[in-house]
């Protein structure tokens, strides 16, 4: 950071209240309308360049003493004189014409209020140079009572809509100062003290008002953005914990099945079974730890996961693990790895397990007998994985099944969980029939995330 950003930070100062929202159509409308009379006003007000200043007569004597009558003679009674009161002189004065920079400043000690909400501090520094500009020519005092009005609004809109309070108050103070070096207040009448005492009340009010409203607006975004951070790290932990659950508790379910099958005639077969609905509980069981783990970790003080053996995400590189849990389930699984593996991030290497997970589990949810291939393909700039099976033998043929993930028990949060973590890493997922028959899930990826 350049020492001009530095300094322009500190006069700027803290930010108290964030960015306030951005206007709505009314505020720009009323904005503008506001800008353009003040504009017209002024430019109006600077182009009368006489006036007419009346003050009474020196010359004039203004009580004059009355002779009194002689006392010696009589005399009939003399009509009291009339006092005479001072005749007022006027003098007219007439400054030279406008000139074009002077039409320009008066316009620029306005119009920039249209942006008043959006840039007010800047439009407050610009109505303040356009009137001091102003004023350095011969301005009719018309033009000065305008440009007055129009620096109230300006300073009023810096203290309310800017959020760097730092520099509002140092703007505010060179302001008044501004206002006492150069001759930039009017003539007030007696009439207009009350208004001048009154005006600045009620924008006070109003301002107060406003600041409590925008503190209550965003204090309620605030607690908003935190509802919805809250569900949406909910949903990540259940379509976490259904991709940790569901594969390895289908495997158990589909083992004890076949150990009870055959526990009668093949002991060994049935102690094989049992041993790997064993193996696949330990495994649920510790990436269940792992996840709750995660969930119970603290930022600060010890770590509730420290004694917990938490194994790295699993990826790519486990997929021959996943595979033989499958195979010893008695589904046969062939594996096809085309192109020149690349190092993928976590997240896409997660990514691409979790698809091949789900798609397996589903297989042997819904399609027990068939067969299935599994294709990771790294092509250029986006890794492609496809599952296929050949369906479940018999009447019960996926061809006459509903669509897998919509209809049987889950709901498909599954496949919806996948479409989500892949749209994450700007990939797309395709399920449907396959044209042999069975069911195919197609997953893209790219390497990196858009």
């Amino acid at each position: 950071m350049s020492w001009y950003e530095e300094l322009a930070d500190r006069v700027r100062g803290t930010r108290t209240f964030g960015t306030p929202p951005p206007p709505s159509r009314w505020a720009w409308v009323t904005d503008g309308l506001l800008a353009l009379a003040l504009a017209i006003t002024t430019i109006v007000g600077d182009l009368n360049r006489s006036y007419v200043d009346v003050h009474p007569n020196p010359g004039d004597t203004p009580f004059p003493v009355p002779v009194p009558p002689p006392i010696q003679v009589p005399s009939p009674p003399l009509l009291p004189e009339i006092p005479e009161f001072p005749r007022p002189s006027a003098v007219e004065h007439l400054l030279p014409p406008v000139e074009a920079w002077e039409l320009l400043a008066a316009a620029l000690t306005a119009l920039p209020l249209v942006l008043r909400r959006r840039f007010p501090l800047t439009v407050y520094w610009v109505v303040m140079g356009a009137t001091v500009l102003l004023h350095q020519g011969h301005v009719a005092a018309d033009a000065t009572t305008v440009t007055f009005a129009s620096g109230l609004v300006a300073a009023y809109s810096a203290a309310m809509y800017s959020p760097h309070r730092t520099a509002v108050v140092i703007s505010l103070v060179a302001g008044g100062v501004l206002y006492a070096v150069f001759p930039l207040v009017p003539d007030v009448d007696e009439g207009f003290v009350p208004l001048l005492v009154l005006l600045p009340i009620a924008l006070a009010s109003h301002g107060v008002h406003l600041w409590r409203q925008r503190e209550r607006a965003l204090r309620a975004g605030r607690e908003a953005e935190l509802r919805r951070a809250v569900e949406a790290e909910r949903s990540r932990i259940a379509r976490e914990l259904h991709d940790v659950v569901t594969h390895n508790v289908s495997m158990m379910t589909i083992q004890a099945g076949a150990a009870r099958t055959v526990l009668d005639t093949s002991p060994d077969l049935a102690r094989e079974a049992m041993l790997a609905v064993e193996a696949a509980g330990r495994t649920a069981m510790s990436e269940l730890r792992h996840v709750m783990g995660l969930l119970t970790m603290a930022a600060d003080g010890p770590d509730p996961a420290a004694d917990v053996d938490l194994a790295p995400q699993p990826g790519l590189d486990r997929l021959a693990e996943l595979t033989d849990r499958v195979r010893a389930s008695g589904v046969p699984v062939e594996v096809t790895v085309e192109g020149e593996p690349v190092a993928l991030s976590a997240g896409v290497d997660l990514a691409a397990y979790r698809v091949v997970q789900e798609a397996l589990t589903n297989v042997v949810k819904h399609a027990p007998g068939a067969r299935v291939s599994v294709t990771v393909a790294y092509e250029p700039r986006r890794l492609r994985v496809e599952v296929r099976d050949t369906g479940a033998p018999g009447p019960g043929t996926s061809r006459d099944r509903p669509e897998r993930g919509a209809a049987f028990p889950g709901g498909g949060h599954g496949l919806l969980g996948l479409r989500e973590r892949l749209a994450v890493y700007g990939g797309t997922l395709r399920t449907g029939r396959g044209p042999g028959g069975g069911y195919e899930v197609r997953a893209t990826i790219p390497w990196e995330a858009p």
